[in-house]
């Protein structure tokens, strides 16, 4: 991973900088759009800050800023004088697509020389051209989707492969409470032996041992749990390839108290196993349960 902690965007109108900061975003960057470059040098502090907690800062700046964007270099010169750790990434993209871009989105190109947009296009590249020259990374975008352009972001600013980069909330509920709308898989587990019929164990949960056992010691439990793990280890990924930043896999039984609850601790604790964010979250447990 590059040591640096000050990400400046910038780069061609159209060539993917809002789409850009969205997926840095997604990777952990603090991110700021359309900043003034006399304000560069006053990010020290927020530098700082977001270095303490293991983030990193992505400034997004073009020529919407006009007159004030002339100051730049002023700004990165007294940037380099400061000792601040920065890279610049250029975004680039071919004219025809850029052109189809803005005729698709019937927005304005900034800048305004001339008469088409090939022309505008044109003017913005003069504009430019010192800031390419003196970018650290330039990265074309012509032919990437936004889930293209958040992988390739991840390799060549974090260093890594962020294929798999997906958080995983494994979510046990009550049927009876209603069911989660968030939920992109949702399964149901009222077929398996109920512990609410047990007065022992009627006032637990499925996070205490004798309900997870007596949950568990059903046949069937092993094999469901067992069959939703082996889907979604070939579903998970596949789910991150398309650009999902959240995938939320709700369980769900009577009252969301003994069976989901078991359950989804079992399931969050072997997909664990397989991938990095994976959680438990147990939406209807009493409050004053502490787990």
């Amino acid at each position: 991973m590059s040591t640096e902690h000050l990400l400046l965007v910038t780069g061609l109108s159209g060539a993917g900088k809002t789409e850009a900061m969205k997926a840095l975003e997604d990777l952990g960057f603090f991110c700021i759009d359309n900043l003034p470059p006399s304000f560069l040098p006053q990010l020290t502090q927020l530098q700082a800050l977001a270095e303490g907690h293991g983030r990193r800062i992505a400034v997004a700046m073009d020529v919407r800023g006009h007159s004030m964007f002339a100051d730049l270099f002023v700004a990165l010169d007294r940037l380099q004088a400061e000792g601040v750790r920065h890279q610049i990434l250029f975004l680039d993209c071919a004219d025809d697509v850029l052109v189809r871009r803005y005729s698709e989105t019937r927005r304005r190109h900034p800048v305004q020389e001339g008469h088409s947009l090939y022309e505008h296009i044109a003017a913005e590249r003069r504009m430019l051209a010192e800031v390419r020259d003196r970018a650290d990374l330039v990265l074309d975008t012509t032919h990437m989707n936004a889930h293209a352009l958040k992988q390739r972001l991840g390799r060549i600013v974090l260093g890594r492969e962020v294929a798999l980069d997906l958080d995983v909330d494994v979510m046990s509920f009550g049927f009876k409470h209603g069911v989660p709308l968030d939920a992109d898989l949702m399964f149901d587990v009222r077929f398996l032996p109920n512990p609410h019929y047990d007065p022992e164990l009627r006032p637990q949960t499925g996070l205490d041992a004798p309900v997870a056992d007596y949950v568990f010691a059903q046949p069937e439990t092993g094999r469901l749990v067992d069959e939703i793990h082996d889907l979604l280890v070939r579903w998970i990924p596949l789910h991150a390839a398309a650009g999902k930043a959240r995938l939320t896999v709700a369980i769900g039984c009577t009252g969301g108290k003994h069976r989901s609850v078991a359950i989804a601790e079992r399931l969050a604790q072997r997909l664990g196993e397989r991938f990095s964010d994976v959680a438990a979250v147990h939406r209807d447990l009493p409050k004053n349960v502490a787990r």
